[in-house]
């Protein structure tokens, strides 16, 4: 089965009408491709209609993180021990926001999705709690959210995965986008991006994060291409025996393979 995921806006929703002659309509509703779900070996998947996987929910622990590339998305944990405020752009099946909102009790979790009947399956199907004075699951696009002064320097770690069925790259690519984000973090805040390492997607993306953050860090390739990026706002002092340390404490608390996480950092920053 397919892990690879891409944009979650589809192109459809920016293109303009058939011909140029064709009168504007106002508000145009966005197109969606069809929220379908598949399930194997206890686990349920959410796809757009295609084989593409979209994100996953082991049944009997719908609060876990089952994907190993989105567990990685978690990584900015071993830098964040008491986050207030946390941002998702892209729900998917609400692994992300689920589980930051359980694990982390005194944080403020928003989560951006522009697709309605993804978050409508998510409250059905995945186990999404609703929203309350601490969770948020907003219906906007992605865009328009970070670029909003009212969201700047609020949040210490922001995710963002944000594809479509077409697995053709990141919607949301370019420089602004990435700056857009850097504003919504705090001074040490960090991003957390997932890319397709074998597309042609990968190397602007990393270029348009390194325009707006001081240290981008990619760790190992998963799943079937997936490669998540870390993104710091400021340099991080990576004290790799400390960071072990954290990893350790992840683990116990988590069971997710954070160990493996700094070792990535670590190749990431002394490549052979």
């Amino acid at each position: 089965m397919l892990i690879k995921r891409k944009s979650i806006e589809a192109e459809a929703n920016h293109r303009s009408g058939p011909t140029a002659a064709a009168p504007k309509k106002a508000n145009r509703k966005p197109k969606f491709a069809p929220v379908t779900l598949s399930e194997m070996d206890g686990v349920r998947f959410l796809h757009f209609g295609t084989e593409w996987v979209q994100g996953a929910m082991r049944l009997r622990k719908p609060d876990a993180i089952e994907l190993e590339y989105a567990q990685q998305m978690m990584a900015w944990m071993l830098f964040i021990d008491t986050p207030q405020q946390l941002v998702q752009l892209g729900l998917g099946t609400g692994a992300l926001t689920k589980f930051c909102y359980r694990h982390f009790e005194d944080a403020a979790v928003t989560t951006v999705e522009l697709n309605p009947s993804v978050i409508a399956i998510c409250e059905s199907m995945f186990k999404l709690p609703a929203n309350d004075e601490r969770l948020q699951v907003l219906e906007m696009d992605a865009m328009d959210f970070v670029n909003d002064d009212n969201n700047h320097g609020h949040a210490d770690a922001m995710q963002v995965d944000l594809y479509d069925a077409t697995a053709r790259g990141p919607v949301l690519d370019s420089a602004e986008f990435y700056q857009a984000c850097a504003n919504c973090l705090k001074d040490d805040g960090i991003l957390t991006v997932n890319l397709f390492g074998d597309h042609p997607s990968y190397a602007r993306n990393l270029k348009a994060m390194r325009f707006a953050f001081d240290t981008v860090l990619c760790l190992p390739e998963v799943h079937d291409g997936n490669v998540v990026a870390l993104a710091f706002k400021r340099k991080p002092e990576l004290n790799f025996p400390e960071l072990y340390e954290k990893a350790e404490q992840i683990r116990a608390s988590t069971k997710m393979p954070a160990k493996s996480w700094v070792n990535g950092l670590k190749a990431a920053c002394d490549p052979k």
